[in-house]
């Protein structure tokens, strides 16, 4: 027996007989009936071979994928722009490693990425806590030779002064983010920069009782220096798609050659003829990425 259609109608070929036994039962009657009753056939005809039509077409209807923690989701790479708050924790190297101990640095950082993964963006870091080094470091300068210093009333100092390093730089980058699974805006981000760098040396006279740290005399002590910086960070950025869960974590290399920017050191002389010395910082990087704009992207699974 012929297969039936889907709900139970007729195939076209089911309907021959039934217009076989019309032509024998119907032969000389009405003729106006006759070709309505013929139309009655080939309409019904029409509808048999239009319903099978219209349920594979249903079938093959886009079924849209919605559900990420689908482990057959696929996220898409997408244009985006996000902030980002960070924090290091850094080692120094060089000209800096001879006065300060290690650091800390906090800031703001803005990036833009494409479809392909390329990134551009750059950041703002300000570092602190960075203690020194040598206790003897002012010995000669603030303190006597034997590390003994004496405030404005000829007494001997009890601490009323506080010193530590104090940095700050801007750097643009550019960079590739390489995706590692089915989360493609995420994976090893790869980056170089560069930029300024600038560090001094903080004073602090919570006592108030040392002329020689008053306006700008400070600032014969102060040590600051700038120059040009150059960066390279290698990490993991981590994005999903419901854009909660956002973070960078990874290494971060920085290399600087600075000069002193100040006309005058105390018991340095003038600065105009000193060379620019070397510096580096090695750190761990950590941030926090706010997304303000991301260009949508549809994921399509077809079922059969």
């Amino acid at each position: 027996m012929p297969p039936r259609s889907p709900k139970g109608l007729p195939r076209p070929h089911d309907l021959i007989p039934l217009i076989m036994i019309f032509n024998i039962h119907h032969t000389g009657k009405d003729a106006a009936g006759h070709l309505l009753l013929h139309l009655f056939l080939v309409f019904a005809i029409v509808i048999a071979v239009s319903v099978p039509q219209k349920v594979d077409a249903q079938r093959s209807k886009p079924v849209y994928q919605t559900d990420f923690s689908s482990k057959d989701y696929v996220d898409t790479a997408a244009p985006m722009i996000w902030l980002d708050a960070h924090m290091l924790y850094q080692f120094p190297l060089g000209e800096l490693r001879t006065m300060f101990k290690n650091n800390f640095a906090v800031g703001p950082g803005f990036t833009f990425k494409s479809k392909k993964n390329w990134t551009i963006g750059f950041h703002l870091d300000y570092m602190f806590s960075a203690n020194l080094r040598d206790p003897n470091f002012f010995n000669g300068t603030l303190a006597n030779e034997n590390g003994i210093v004496i405030d404005m009333n000829g007494l001997v100092s009890n601490g009323g002064i506080r010193a530590e390093g104090r940095y700050w730089t801007v750097q643009a980058e550019v960079g590739k983010i390489i995706p590692v699974d089915r989360w493609k805006n995420s994976g090893i981000w790869l980056r170089l920069g560069a930029g300024y760098f600038s560090h001094r040396l903080r004073l602090d006279d919570y006592s108030k009782q040392y002329p020689q740290l008053d306006n700008d005399y400070a600032k014969g002590y102060d040590r600051r220096s700038g120059g040009f910086v150059l960066n390279q960070f290698v990490g993991y950025h981590f994005i999903r798609k419901n854009r909660m869960l956002n973070f960078t974590v990874g290494l971060e290399f920085q290399e600087m050659w600075t000069k002193p920017n100040r006309n005058y050191i105390f018991f340095e002389g003038p600065t105009a003829d000193m060379p620019a010395k070397f510096s580096g910082l090695i750190g761990i990087r950590a941030g926090w990425n706010i997304p303000l704009y991301e260009q949508k992207t549809t994921t399509t699974f077809y079922y059969r």
